[in-house]
This record gives structure tokens, C-alpha cells and sequence, in this order.
């Protein structure tokens, strides 16, 4: 019976093998030819030609029509000698809306410094007030897509002489931008002009400064802020905790983050997902598969749902602990619950449950593996066709490798 059923699961992957095999071949191995569209390109001429005269123009522009002709310029080029133009005329009122819709377009040609040119320009007007959602977007066109971090820097605290006071958002978002990238010897000098731009510390300011301290290896100064949230009359959060959780478990101190995460629950914060995939995330790096199980009981029980990346690291923990039967169930579960494996997840269970020859087990995993669009590679063919013809007398007379070969 066991032998009968060992040719079935070998004709079923054999079958899947062949089709793989053929459609393998029938992929073309060219790809098609695309056509690019060349009609908004144009030459110098045609740009000319499409520049709005505005010194000549004779109606009187209201503010949203000139919002509109700037809109409609397509060449970047054209804009700040448009821009000039329309200072010029009589019926010039700039606004938080036209200067925002330069920088933007500016910013979509990577002229950074026409903007550069624009904001010393508003420096010297006057007649309007700009918001701090205007600044907010030039902070971020500097840090995020100019890369200019220290012009950021520059106008956050030139806020003021442009008669605006930057909002805690904004404030919080130059610091964040300091710590995403790596910058961390100068956070500390701009949270110190927090007072000297009114702004006020708020729980997400101090989130920002214990991730940049966690970031740099400052685990006894990141504590040392957290105690300091009672004395900005700040309340610390899920995030706060999870912050210094991750610090810890990412230098093996999970232990130490379990301690932390008792305190969390004595001050009445509720662990979220995000909490219990950094304690679940430690415990796997330490081999710690039993608790890391566990712990993921208990945040069901909790009603805390897991996310696809809490299943994926009891999955990993599973597979690296060498139980590929238990980490096979588990991925039955996964995708019950309409969660999919990872192609290497599916690939290291192939593997193992290959090592130990349970070929219904290979099957199932094949199968699924298929199923959610993942094409096995050729390395992982060789192993299952391995695990079929090892021990098998009746196929003694060719090998895996030539059989792979032809």
C-alpha cells in the first residue's frame, strides 16, 4: 500500500515537473517592442511659442487665473521668467496658492534651486501671510526629494522671518527626517530650538528622539527620555514602548523587552501588532520557537489580530528550528486565513521536508506553492526529483542528474 501510494505521489510531481518543463520552453524569450509617445516633447520653438506673454497681457488677471496659467505651463523653464513677468504688471498679488504651485513644478523638474530663488524672492514681498502647510511642503521637497537635509534644516528655523511660526507637525517631521537618515548628531541641536520656535514638545517629538537614540546605539539615554515624558506633561504610547522594545530585542536583550512590556500593561497601554511582532521577531532570532508560539496565543487570546508579517516570523521560526511537518500545518493555517507564504518560506520547506523523504508532505507544499503564483526554480526541482529516486531500485539505472539534464 505504502509503495502503491509512493507511485502516486511521484506520477502527481512528475506531471507538474513536465508542465513546468514545457511551459518553460513555449515562454518567448524576447520582449515585445513598446512605442513612446513623442508628441509632448516638442522643440525649443514650440516651448517659445507656448510661453504666455504675460507683460502683454492686457486683461486683468485674478490670482486663480494666474494659479491656472501656471498650471498649464509645460516647459519648467519657463517658469520663473514667467514668474517675472507677472511681478511686473499692476495686477500682481502673489499668494500661499501661486507660489505653491511654482515650487511644486519646480520640484517635479529638479530645479532646486529656482526654489531656492523663489523663497528669496518671498523673503522680500510683502502684502500676504503664508502658512505652515506651505512650509511644510518646501521642508519636504528639500528632505524627500531634493536630498538637501540642511536646507530643510535652514527653513524650518527660518520660519520667522517669513512671519510664520512652524506647527509641531513640522517640527516633528525635519526631526524625523533626521533620524530616517542617520543624521543623529544634529537631532539633538534641533530639538534643543524647539523654545525658540514655539514649539511646543509634544509625545510624537519625544517618540522621534528615542528612535534616533535606539538608532544609534543609545539604549540608556532612549530610557532616560522616556522618563523625561511626565516632566513635558507628555503621556508615553504603544509606540514609545514598542520603540524601546525593538532597540532591545535588536541587541539580543528580549528579556529586558518582556520587563518593558509589563510595565507597558501596568500603565494601562495595550500592546499592539507591531509590539508583539518585535517580542515574537526577538524570540525567533534566539532559537526560542516554544515561547515565540506562545506568545502569538496570547495575542489572539488578547484579540490583537496578527498581520501577514506576525504568521511569516512563526513561520521562519518553525522552519529555522528544523520542524517542517509543524511549519507545513502552519502554512495550512496561513492560508485559511487568506495569508501567503513567503517563495523562500515555501522554498526552505520544500528543502526540509525533502531531507526527511515525506513526499505527500513535498506534494501538499508543491502544490500551494503554485497555487499562489511562485514558479519553482530549478534547484528546487532537483530536490524533490532527489527525494523520489533515493532509495528506489527500479530507477537505479539513470540518474537524478541526467534525468534533470535531458
Amino acid at each position: 500500500m505504502l509503495a502503491y501510494t509512493s507511485k502516486i505521489h511521484q506520477s502527481i510531481i512528475f506531471q507538474s515537473y513536465l508542465r513546468y518543463l514545457s511551459l518553460a520552453r513555449r515562454l518567448p524569450l524576447s520582449l515585445p517592442s513598446c512605442s513612446f509617445s513623442t508628441s509632448g516633447s516638442g522643440s525649443g520653438s514650440s516651448q517659445e511659442s507656448n510661453f504666455p506673454n504675460l507683460l502683454n497681457h492686457k486683461d486683468w488677471l485674478s490670482p486663480n487665473e494666474v494659479v491656472n496659467i501656471f498650471h498649464t505651463l509645460k516647459e519648467p523653464n519657463s517658469l520663473l521668467p514667467a514668474l517675472n513677468q507677472l511681478s511686473k504688471r499692476k495686477d500682481y498679488k502673489p499668494n500661499e496658492a501661486l507660489y505653491t504651485t511654482v515650487i511644486n513644478k519646480l520640484a517635479q523638474a529638479k530645479n532646486f534651486d529656482g526654489i531656492e530663488e523663489v523663497m528669496e524672492r518671498i523673503k522680500g514681498e510683502k502684502g500676504y501671510r503664508l502658512t505652515d502647510d506651505f512650509f511644510y511642503n518646501v521642508i519636504k521637497i528639500y528632505g524627500n526629494v531634493a536630498g538637501r537635509i540642511n536646507r530643510a534644516i535652514e527653513t524650518l528655523f527660518d520660519m520667522p522671518n517669513y512671519h510664520c511660526w512652524p506647527t509641531v507637525r513640522t517640527f516633528n517631521f525635519v526631526l524625523n527626517l533626521l533620524v530616517s537618515s542617520k543624521q543623529f548628531d544634529i537631532i539633538h541641536e534641533v530639538y534643543m530650538g524647539a523654545s525658540k520656535l514655539g514649539v511646543e514638545i509634544d509625545a510624537c517629538c519625544l517618540n522621534i528622539i528615542i528612535k534616533g537614540l535606539c538608532g544609534c546605539d543609545d539604549l540608556d539615554a532612549a530610557f532616560y527620555v522616556l522618563d523625561e515624558f511626565p516632566k513635558q506633561n507628555c503621556i508615553p504610547n504603544v509606540r514609545t514602548f514598542s520603540t524601546l522594545m525593538h532597540g532591545l530585542c535588536e541587541r539580543g536583550r528580549v528579556e529586558e523587552a518582556f520587563q518593558l512590556l509589563e510595565r507597558m500593561e501596568k500603565e494601562g497601554i495595550d500592546p499592539d501588532t507591531i509590539t508583539f511582532n518585535i517580542l515574537i521577531s526577538g524570540l525567533r532570532k534566539q532559537g526560542r520557537v516554544e515561547q515565540s508560539i506562545v506568545l502569538f496565543d496570547r495575542m489572539m487570546l488578547k484579540g490583537c489580530d496578527p498581520n501577514p508579517g506576525t504568521y511569516q516570523e512563526i513561520l521562519y521560526a518553525l522552519l529555522g528550528a528544523k520542524k517542517f511537518v509543524e511549519a507545513k500545518d502552519f502554512m495550512r493555517r496561513m492560508i485559511f486565513k487568506g495569508v501567503n507564504p513567503s517563495f523562500q518560506s515555501y522554498k526552505l520547506a520544500i528543502q526540509g521536508l525533502c531531507n526527511q523523504n515525506l513526499l505527500e508532505d513535498v506534494e501538499w507544499v508543491l502544490k500551494q506553492m503554485v497555487l499562489h503564483d511562485f514558479v519553482p526554480k530549478m534547484g528546487t526541482w532537483r530536490q524533490i526529483l532527489q527525494c523520489i529516486f533515493s532509495g528506489s531500485g527500479s530507477f537505479n539505472c539513470i540518474t537524478c542528474e541526467e534525468i534533470i539534464k535531458n
